[in-house]
């Protein structure tokens, strides 16, 4: 999801991002993230998010990402909270 500026990053594992994932999002888990920074546009606000709120994949990668130079925040609610408000999800094409 790419509001104006806005990058959605989902830093969960790549098979949870497949089964479902915030509509437009990109898919860097937290575990490559550091080494994968130069693959996110410069100067774009980014929003990470993991599970849900007590998830803490997405509080670590906006640390990462600030130390690299980026403006993030994390969307708390996480992919739980958005599922549970009910509101559209994608999922990898079988």
């Amino acid at each position: 999801m790419q509001m104006d500026d806005t990058l959605v990053l989902d830093v969960r594992p790549q098979d949870e991002f497949e089964q479902g994932h915030l509509p437009g999002a990109l898919n860097i888990p937290l575990d490559v993230l550091e080494s994968r920074l130069g693959e996110l546009p410069p100067g774009r606000h980014i929003v990470a998010y993991c599970r849900g709120q007590y998830c803490v994949l997405s509080a670590e990668a906006v640390q990462a990402l600030r130390a690299g130079g980026y403006d993030a925040r994390r969307f708390e609610a996480g992919f739980d909270g958005w599922q549970k408000a009910g509101l559209k999800i994608e999922a990898a094409s079988s």
